[in-house]
């Protein structure tokens, strides 16, 4: 048996870009070729895109996790790596796209509308881009930077025409399976339907669907029973069907009372898509109301008498039944006259193409505040310093010097000074944590030294943390004072 999925989260991973190579030319005759490491690929995006042949969000109920490959690592002779493959993930028309926190990101109408879920990250610079005056073969590259991860919620919003209303057993399923090929469950019991039912109408030359949406009851805009979750699907129907059951033996029920209270939860449910696809509130679409169930003697008396109560509010009233399909030829002309003008006044929904809106963002700006849990300590923040971080590699002492000289250019080391650093100090950039040195000399000529190497990290006198904690066990008496005597 088919299931109907209309919401479900997807974990989305951009591809990681490739890292940058760190290679020196060298060919016979030829000394000193020079550098000629090339730049990482970048990774891959993951895109989302509206199919017109995907109907459900089933496959992603199933496969919740969708990663995007990776870009690959530059070569030597300046060949600089592949960049990672786009994973583009086909999703129905109607569907919108949310962040964890409920914020709309995007609204995917019409065939071919995509949206970027996830950027894949840069590649990292080799050494032939790194190179420079001061800097002539460098000994390191940047590292690859690691593709946005985040959570999504993806809700269908069924794309239908015609949404019957009505309460629970009103023969709304009935009507979609006489008026269409479509075969919904049909019993005699409430909540017979768990999920909306999609039906093609036929109508001279017109053709519509019909949304079957399940029963609704008093407070359903509130949660209870399952118009909650179904309302949402009723946002881009063009016209609102009240399928009202005149052969009800419930007491308290009427066609009236049952149409007033139906109404009061389509006015107090409100849409997500404020204004979605130019529709307005529920308050505002078109109504229709069919009287169902007139083969029932009572019923027919019932519909024929409320049948003016109606028709003062302005609604087109139709008697029908759909067990002898009395009055649905009349239904089926006047439902696709309603469609048809509905078209005529909104043409068909062009595929959105993606439009970019840079927000302004000063990448040279940085913050510094004291660390609260480390005293004496300081947490640099910043986009371009923490991008930095990620791109160095550690176990590298010129990359680590260059990383220095970037942060001295940017003016972290005299802000670090201002704030009253002391040497050896704890600074944490992103999610690197180290020592403070201030008498390194950043943004200076650098002494040349052997590739992947830098003199400045060798003139630190100071005693480092590692020396320290030593001499603290030496004292206790946990440790001997030379190594090589224990």
């Amino acid at each position: 048996m088919s299931r109907f999925i209309d919401r479900v989260v997807l974990h989305v991973s951009a591809g990681k870009g490739g890292n940058g190579c760190a290679s020196v030319h060298r060919e016979k005759f030829k000394p000193l070729g020079g550098p000629d490491g090339g730049n990482g690929g970048r990774g891959g995006d993951v895109v989302l895109e509206v199919d017109s042949s995907v109907h459900t969000l089933l496959d992603f109920h199933f496969h919740p996790r969708a990663k995007a490959t990776n870009g690959r690592q530059g070569e030597g002779g300046n060949r600089e790596g592949g960049n990672g493959s786009d994973l583009v993930l086909k999703v129905p028309d109607g569907t919108v796209v949310l962040g964890t926190g409920g914020e709309i990101l995007a609204d995917m109408i019409g065939t071919g509308t995509r949206y970027v879920a996830a950027q894949g990250g840069r590649g990292g610079l080799g050494n032939a881009a790194l190179s420079s005056k001061a800097r002539k073969a460098p000994g390191f590259a940047l590292l690859g930077e690691e593709g946005v991860e985040r959570d999504l919620v993806l809700e269908l919003k069924s794309v239908a025409d015609v949404g019957l209303v009505g309460f629970p057993s009103a023969g709304k399923s009935s009507l979609v399976s006489v008026l269409s090929a479509a075969k919904p469950k049909i019993a005699d019991y409430p909540f017979t339907t768990l999920q909306p039912n999609l039906g093609v109408v036929s109508s001279g030359d017109t053709t519509f669907t019909v949304a079957d949406v399940p029963g609704l009851i008093p407070g359903a805009s509130d949660g209870r029973g399952l118009g909650l979750d179904f309302l949402r699907h009723l946002e881009r129907c063009a016209v609102l069907a009240h399928v009202v059951d005149c052969a009800t033996l419930e007491p308290g029920r009427d066609p009236v009372s049952d149409v007033d209270a139906l109404e009061a939860e389509l006015a107090a449910y409100k849409p997500a898509l404020t204004g979605d696809a130019g529709l307005g509130d529920l308050a505002d679409r078109p109504r229709i109301v069919i009287l169902n169930k007139a083969d029932v003697p009572d019923a027919a008396d019932l519909a024929e008498m409320v049948t003016p109560d109606f028709e003062q509010r302005g609604w087109p009233v139709f008697t029908i039944s759909a067990v002898s399909r009395e009055g649905l030829r009349p239904l089926t002309f006047a439902l696709a006259k309603m469609v048809q003008e509905y078209r005529e006044a909104h043409p068909p929904a062009a595929p959105k193409r993606q439009v970019i809106r840079p927000i302004a963002v000063d990448e040279t700006g940085f913050s510094i505040i004291a660390d609260p849990e480390n005293p004496g300590g300081f947490i640099v923040r910043g986009t371009r310093p923490e991008r930095w971080i990620r791109q160095t590699a550690f176990d590298n002492d010129e990359a680590v010097g260059y990383l220095a000289d970037r942060l001295a250019r940017l003016g972290v080391e005299d802000e670090l000074v201002k704030m009253g650093a002391e040497p050896g100090c704890s600074v944490t950039i992103g999610d690197v944590s180290f020592e403070w040195e201030p008498q390194t000399p950043a943004g200076v000529d650098i002494t040349r030294t052997g590739r992947g190497t830098d003199a400045r990290l060798d003139q630190v006198d100071r005693i480092g943390a590692a020396e320290r904690k030593h001499a603290h066990r030496v004292r206790r008496g946990l440790e001997a004072a030379d190594p090589e005597d224990q």
